[in-house]
């Protein structure tokens, strides 16, 4: 029961992390936070009771250094939904593409790299979307940390989606 997890929010609501039912029992017990959600069930010690908390936010504001999401092609398949971005298929063998080619000044980012599925990646080939009469059905982005929360840690109580912009 101590080793559930446990959503952290910083100050101002924004996730920070996940821990587990001990440490933030132990982090509400020395005032440096607060539960936002609890479960119905309970700890008890000798003279104390607590309900378990689900959600929990610091009392003072944290400086969290930026998530880094690597760039790899795991990480353009979740971004993309496992779907083509110029038909929206999600036939198999799926590809990575390059909108602006390597030959063009196209570089290795989040913005220039989307899937694709092979004969679209073929009917494109060394060219720009414009130049191939294909359109990106999304237009590619970086993802923001609240994307490496919804995906790599996921949503183990459904209490957390609104703390996790999700619906």
């Amino acid at each position: 029961m101590l080793n559930r997890s446990v959503l952290l929010l910083n100050q101002n609501y924004e996730p920070l992390a996940v821990c587990n039912v001990k440490k933030a029992i132990i982090l509400i017990y020395l005032g440096k936070a607060e539960a936002v959600e609890k479960d119905s069930a309970w700890v008890r010690s000798v003279s104390t009771r607590i309900r378990l908390p689900v959600v929990i936010r610091l009392v003072k504001f944290a400086r969290a250094p930026q998530r880094r999401i690597m760039l790899n092609r795991k990480n353009l398949l979740i971004r993309d939904g496992y779907s083509c971005q110029y038909c929206g298929r999600r036939t198999h063998p799926l590809t990575v593409d390059h909108v602006i080619p390597k030959q063009f000044g196209g570089k290795d980012t989040w913005e220039n790299l989307v899937i694709a599925c092979l004969p679209c990646n073929n009917r494109k080939a060394n060219r720009t979307p414009e130049q191939a009469g294909m359109k990106l059905l999304n237009k590619p982005r970086k993802p923001n940390h609240f994307f490496y929360f919804q995906h790599f840690i996921g949503i183990k109580d459904e209490r957390w989606r609104p703390y996790l912009f999700m619906k």
